[in-house]
């Protein structure tokens, strides 16, 4: 209302610095009213609602002008000073406050927006270190299970001894399956991609000196950031896989370029229980998705006795 009470001061000094020896009192305060009603319909109305009371402001005033004082010129100018400019000066107050509005909205807008980013970047932060654990701490644990098992089958192990080693080799496997189900509350989003220190050749002697029978084939080189993560987490859960479910199994790695793609392929003769696929979960369905996001694709399942993974993902530079 304060731009209300300047209309009105306004008007009301116009009103004095006419001639009004021969306007009655009453037609003055009209003139005030109308340059209140004026800025208040310029306030709040659009453009075209306001039309309609600028004519019909002319159409009492101008009239009334022109009877009184005999003079169209000053009639209209009356109108102008009376309507337009309160009308105006209405709509003009009410343009900053929309911009106002409007900035206000976009401030909300954009803090809105930085929460967002912020949530994802905790979101794939979550899924990271979820496929981290997951990958090398459950790799480690798989290769626990593993030596304890050839530990529980040595026969100069007293009965007392096997007996600890089996409840080694069963907790390492109830932790590693524990393990799975925390990580999948954490693992909302694809995790970006890091690149790996060690080398296939490195993985695959490791879980050789743990106890697992695995030879590697092919030539297992870089084929860059991308192709090398992919390639490690599809060696590391087959072997994980088969050190779990297939204990004694023969394990072949089969890592080589052929053309423009590279073929991982990681077969075991068969165990005691042959690994499933489990969609939805973070192992090989996981790594299914990652295999296609490359532009690549992938299967697990039974081959003759046992199981096997196999992926081909094209080079960088050739999707």
């Amino acid at each position: 209302m304060y731009g209300a009470g300047l209309a009105l001061i306004a008007a009301a000094a116009m009103v004095n610095g006419i001639d009004t020896v021969q306007l009655p009192a009453w037609r003055q305060a009209i003139f005030i009213v109308l340059a209140l009603l004026a800025y208040l319909h310029g306030r709040r109305l659009d453009f075209r609602y306001g039309a309609p009371l600028l004519l019909a402001a002319a159409a009492l005033t101008v009239p009334v002008m022109i009877v009184d004082r005999g003079n169209g010129v000053t009639a209209f100018l009356v109108l102008g000073a009376f309507v337009m400019l309160p009308w105006f000066g209405g709509r003009y107050r009410r343009q900053q406050v929309e911009l106002l509005e409007a900035e206000r909205e976009r401030a909300t807008r954009l803090e809105h927006e930085r929460d967002l980013v912020a949530e994802r970047a905790q979101a794939l932060e979550r899924a990271r270190i979820a496929a981290d654990l997951h990958d090398s701490v459950g790799h480690d644990l798989a290769l626990i299970a593993l030596r304890a098992g050839a530990l529980e089958l040595s026969p100069d192990l007293s009965e007392a001894g096997r007996e600890a080693a089996a409840a080694l080799r069963a907790n390492a496997v109830e932790a590693t399956d524990r393990l799975r189900q925390s990580l999948g509350m954490l693992r909302d989003e694809a995790a970006p991609v890091a690149p790996v220190d060690e080398p296939v050749r490195d993985l695959v002697a490791r879980s050789a000196e743990a106890g697992l029978d695995v030879r590697l084939e092919g030539g297992a080189e870089a084929f860059g950031p991308l192709v090398d993560r992919a390639v490690y987490r599809i060696v590391q859960e087959a072997l994980t896989n088969a050190a779990k479910h297939a204990r004694g199994a023969a394990v072949a790695v089969l890592v080589e370029r052929e053309g423009a793609e590279v073929l991982v392929q990681v077969s075991d003769s068969g165990g005691a229980a042959a690994p499933r696929l489990e969609p939805g979960g973070s192992g090989l369905a996981a790594l299914s998705g990652r295999v296609r996001l490359l532009g690549g694709s992938f299967s697990a399942g039974r081959r003759g006795g046992g199981f096997a993974v196999e992926a081909r993902i094209p080079l960088e530079g050739n999707r």
